[in-house]
C-alpha cells in the first residue's frame, strides 16, 4: 500500500468521532460503541490530549515568496486543523500563534510544560533558529513542512542524532496534518491507558513487570483474579448473552464444530471481559488462556477478543504483555486492530504463513467492513469456540512487536492467498510475501529478542504498510525499530 493510501485508510477510520480509535475516551469504551452494546454505561470523562500548535514563518523572505500574507496562510491552516480537530476527537490543538521572532519562541516555549506534543506549521525560509528554539523545549515535536516553505528541513537530521523528539513531514499531501497529530496523541494516550492481566503475564521480562509499564509508557498493568471473572460470567444477563450468540452465529459464514452451548459460553465470556472493562476504565485486557483459566466454566476468549478488537479496544491472547502494548500503540496511531500470530515460513513461496485462533473481523478499523468468518473449534485441542477470518487477499500488512518496551520489531509484506495446508495448525491463517524469507528467518528476533517460544515466536499483523510513520513514531517515543526482514 501506498504511503498516501494509508493516510486516505487512516482519515476514513477515524471520521467516526465517538469511537476509541477516533481519540474520544482512552480510559473508557467509546461513546457510540458503549452506548450501543450497553445503554446503562457511560464512559468516563478521559483527560484532553493537548497539542500546541505554533505557525513559524518570518515576513518578505525569498521563499516561498517575498510578498506570502503570513497570517492568511496561517487561516488556511487553521481550516485544515479545525477538520483534523473534528476527526481525533478527544485531541484538542491549543495555542495557534503566528511565531516569528526569538521572544515569541521563548514565549511559545515556556506554555509547551503543558501540552502532550507540538506541531509546527513551517511557512517560511529564514526560520532555523526559531524552530530550533521550538524543538529545544523538549516536546514530542512534528514539523509540518510543504514544498517551498524553507531550506530548513535539512537541520532535522542533525536535531534527530542529537536525541531531540522530532519528527519532519516534508510533504503535499494535508491528510498528514492528521496523521502527525494522531502520533502526537499516541504516547499520551498510552498514559492514560489501562490493561487488565488476567493470569500471570508473558513476555520479556520489562513487559512482565507494571512498574517498568508505568515507568517507560505511562499505562497501567493491573491484574485480576481468574475468580472474579468467572463471577463476572455468571453475572451475565441470559439475555444479552444469547443475543450476542445469536449474532455470532447468524452473521457468520458457517458453524463448523462448536454447538449452541459452546457459542453462548464465549458470548458471556466477551461480556464479562467488557464489563470488567467498563468498571475498570480499561482499554485492553490479556488472559493467559492457555492453562490459565477453566475452559470447562469459561470457554476460550477467542469470539470475544474479536468483538473488542472490532470496537476499537484490545483483547490479545495468552497474556502477551508485548503484544497487548504493540495492538494499543496501533490502535492510538494508525486506528487499526492487530491479529496476534504464530508465524511459520515456506521459503517456497518466499513467504511467512500467520496462523492464531482469534482474529478481528474488522481489520480496517471499527467503522470498516467484516472480513467473512467460520466459527471453528480452538484448534490446539478441538474445544470451545474460535474464529477462521477471511482476510483481505492482496491486502499489505505490517507485522510488528514492542519488546523490552524500547524496540519495535517490524517488516513488512502482503498477503497473496488464504493457507490451504489440510487443516492443520491454527483457525486464521495468511500468507504473507516477504522482501526475503531466508534472510528473514535467519534475523527473527533482530538480535535483540531471545526468550521462551511464545515470546520469540508471537508477531502483531496489522492491515497497511506502517513502516515509515512506525520510524516516525518511533522517534517521538524514543523507541528503536529493528527491521527483521
Amino acid at each position: 500500500m501506498c504511503h498516501a493510501c494509508n493516510r486516505r485508510q487512516f482519515l476514513e477510520a477515524t471520521a467516526g468521532g465517538g469511537i476509541l480509535l477516533a481519540g474520544a475516551a482512552p480510559g473508557a469504551i467509546g461513546s457510540e460503541v458503549g452506548r450501543a452494546t450497553n445503554p446503562s454505561y457511560k464512559p468516563p470523562e478521559p483527560s484532553p490530549v493537548k497539542i500546541h500548535v505554533a505557525y513559524v514563518g518570518v515576513p518578505h523572505t525569498a521563499w516561498p515568496r517575498p510578498d506570502l500574507d503570513l497570517k492568511a496562510e496561517r487561516e488556511l491552516f487553521e481550516k485544515r486543523l479545525a477538520e483534523v480537530e473534528k476527526k481525533l476527537a478527544g485531541v484538542r490543538l491549543v495555542g495557534r500563534e503566528l511565531v516569528g521572532t526569538p521572544a515569541e519562541a521563548a514565549a511559545v516555549a515556556a506554555k509547551l510544560k503543558d501540552a502532550d506534543g507540538l506541531l509546527i506549521v513551517h511557512l517560511t525560509l529564514g526560520t532555523g533558529n526559531l524552530l530550533s528554539q521550538l524543538v529545544d523545549a523538549g516536546r514530542p515535536t512534528v514539523i509540518f513542512a510543504q514544498p517551498f516553505s524553507g531550506h530548513e528541513w535539512m537541520f532535522v537530521p542533525q536535531w534527530q542524532k542529537a536525541g531531540k523528539r522530532v519528527v519532519l513531514l516534508a510533504t503535499s499531501d494535508y491528510g498528514e496534518l492528521a496523521a502527525g497529530v494522531a502520533l502526537l496523541r499516541t504516547p499520551a494516550m498510552m498514559r492514560q491507558s489501562r490493561v487488565l492481566l488476567i493470569g500471570a503475564p508473558a513476555g520479556t521480562p520489562a513487559a512482565c513487570s507494571a512498574a517498568e509499564i508505568k515507568k517507560r509508557l505511562g499505562a497501567e498493568l493491573v491484574p485480576i483474579a481468574v475468580q472474579r471473572v468467572i463471577e463476572a460470567h455468571k453475572a451475565v444477563d441470559p439475555q444479552a448473552a444469547e443475543a450476542d450468540a445469536r449474532r455470532w452465529t447468524s452473521e457468520a459464514k458457517k458453524v463448523v464444530e462448536p454447538p449452541p452451548a459452546e457459542i453462548l459460553k464465549a458470548a458471556r465470556t466477551y461480556l464479562a471481559m467488557k464489563k470488567l472493562m467498563e468498571e475498570e476504565r480499561a482499554q485492553a485486557i490479556t488472559i493467559r488462556c492457555l492453562g490459565g483459566m477453566p475452559i470447562d466454566v469459561l470457554g476460550y476468549p477467542c469470539l470475544g477478543f474479536a468483538r473488542l478488537n472490532d470496537l476499537g479496544l484490545v483483547g490479545a491472547c495468552e497474556a502477551d504483555v508485548d503484544s497487548t502494548l504493540t495492538m494499543l500503540l496501533f490502535t492510538y496511531a494508525f486506528g487499526v486492530p492487530g491479529f496476534i500470530s504464530d508465524p511459520l515460513f515456506d521459503t517456497a513461496k518466499n513467504a511467512v504463513i500467520h496462523a492464531h485462533c482469534s482474529a478481528p473481523t474488522k481489520m480496517d478499523g471499527p467503522t470498516g467492513k467484516a472480513a467473512p468468518y467460520l466459527i471453528r473449534t480452538h484448534r490446539d485441542d478441538n474445544r470451545g469456540a474460535s474464529l477462521e477470518v477471511e482476510m483481505r487477499v492482496g491486502q499489505p500488512i505490517t507485522c510488528a512487536k514492542l519488546v523490552h518496551l524500547d524496540t519495535m520489531l517490524i517488516s513488512t509484506g502482503k498477503i497473496i492467498e488464504i493457507t490451504d495446508f489440510d487443516d492443520r495448525g491454527c483457525r486464521t491463517q495468511i500468507t504473507t510475501a516477504v522482501r526475503d524469507a531466508h534472510r528473514m528467518l535467519a534475523n527473527w528476533g533482530g538480535g535483540v529478542l531471545k526468550a521462551d517460544m511464545m515470546t520469540l515466536l508471537h508477531r502483531v499483523v496489522f492491515y497497511g504498510d506502517h513502516l515509515q510513520d512506525v520510524r516516525h513514531l518511533a522517534l517521538l517515543m524514543g523507541l528503536k525499530v529493528v527491521e527483521e526482514g
